[in-house]
């Protein structure tokens, strides 16, 4: 179908030189960094429409937002990523890929990888979802050491996902000169995946910290801040 080609061909990170298509191996962690209201939620939202196109389950775990506000999310950037086509078939594509997500909602006091295994376990043991990938939503990297992180490395590679973080970093902190905020760096080396989103002046750009293939021949993308869109 046209949407699903057109929408494909539009893949942020594979645009910015990743050589894998869903850019993580299976068991591996990805991260987009980011100021507060840049977009980190709005990139992860587009690279999960991307798996659901391609029929690979996404489980969205969202530690801030109710289920309704996330599912916004995915129903504007899809329509925005669909618009040129034909609203009766966007609307019938749309209902197809809604199998292939599944959101998950935690207050992040009472967010544990426990917890999270066992609604996992419930999913999976009953024939509902299987996520290829998981996107954790809201955790707060400078309260949570590694131990969180490692259970949730072990957690990837036992049920064969791939899982992605939005990390949120500070205005009042510079980063390092590989763009990394220091706060960042007792867990840095647990990604194999790390994408910076950055506001400068009007333009966003997503740009590639780790992971990016020795041969890319972009070392940033400018995108639309309004729509969260690689521009043309």
């Amino acid at each position: 179908m046209m949407i699903k080609k057109e929408i494909i061909s539009r893949n942020p990170l594979l645009n910015l030189g990743f050589e894998n298509e869903y850019i993580l191996q299976s068991g591996g962690l990805g991260a987009v960094l980011a100021h507060a209201g840049v977009g980190k939620t709005a990139l992860l939202v587009q690279m999960a429409l991307h798996a659901m196109m391609n029929e690979q389950p996404v489980l969205h775990v969202s530690l801030n937002d109710a289920v309704s506000k996330v599912d916004i999310w995915y129903r504007e950037l899809f329509h925005d990523m669909a618009s040129k086509n034909d609203s009766a078939e966007i609307t019938e594509y749309w209902e197809n890929i809604l199998n292939y997500r599944f959101i998950m909602t935690f207050r992040v006091e009472g967010f544990s990888v426990p917890k999270l295994e066992e609604r996992l376990t419930d999913l999976m043991q009953q024939n509902i979802f299987k996520p290829y990938a998981v996107i954790l939503d809201g955790l707060k990297f400078d309260e949570s050491g590694r131990g969180l992180l490692l259970e949730l490395k072990e957690l990837a590679k036992k049920y064969a996902m791939r899982i992605w973080f939005t990390v949120h970093t500070h205005r009042h902190e510079p980063p390092r000169e590989d763009g990394l905020p220091f706060s960042f760096l007792h867990v840095a080396d647990l990604f194999d995946v790390l994408v910076q989103l950055s506001s400068e002046g009007p333009e966003v750009y997503i740009k590639a910290l780790k992971g990016q293939s020795p041969g890319a021949k972009k070392d940033a993308l400018l995108l639309d801040p309004a729509t969260m869109l690689i521009k043309a």
